[in-house]
């Protein structure tokens, strides 16, 4: 989901001024400079007003704020969850309920102006691939990039330098999890 004009959704709590931009010169008054309501792109405080009008919202809509990422948030509903990750004016959602993930870009379309952008497949370097069997996530784009700007795209390729069916020990006081869920 991408929120357009994100960073102009909010109003800006210090006193900012701004000098007549060129061909918008008052004749009149040539010297005055103009005082912001709100957030402009380019303006430092507009992706913290951005940020603060979003969580705003969530938090009102029962959302819980993660408490080591600022950026993630949750909601709980009747046994199902909705996740929300935040990365600057884009967001990408997800949940155990397509009635519940459902409604909640139907919230956030009412009240922001945005486009939906599809099942997520790259984000933030990230290629995500989804299935049947899980989510896997992978940077086979991003590692042809390197090898290509280093003019290695020739290269022999090596393989893990780990076997690749190492079992991992559980965890023995740890709870069993559906791994195809995370």
């Amino acid at each position: 989901m991408d929120v357009k004009s994100a960073f102009l959704n909010r109003f800006i709590e210090e006193e900012v001024y701004v000098r007549q931009l060129p061909g918008f010169e008052s004749a009149k008054f040539p010297d005055r400079v103009y005082k912001l309501r709100k957030a402009l792109y380019g303006l430092k405080q507009a992706p913290r007003a951005w940020y603060a009008r979003l969580k705003s919202f969530l938090l009102k809509s029962g959302f819980v704020m993660g408490s080591v990422d600022k950026t993630l948030f949750l909601l709980s509903c009747d046994g199902d969850t909705v996740i929300v990750q935040i990365y600057v004016d884009d967001i990408i959602f997800g949940g155990s309920s397509h009635a519940l993930v459902s409604s909640f870009a139907e919230q956030m379309s009412r009240e922001f102006e945005m486009s939906l952008m599809g099942e997520l497949q790259f984000f933030l370097g990230l290629q995500i691939k989804q299935g049947p069997d899980g989510t896997f996530v992978h940077q086979a784009k991003y590692m042809r990039d390197i090898l290509k700007k280093f003019d290695m795209g020739d290269s022999k390729p090596m393989t893990t330098p780990m076997s690749t069916n190492t079992a991992l020990d559980a965890e023995e006081d740890g709870e069993a999890v559906n791994q195809k869920q995370f």
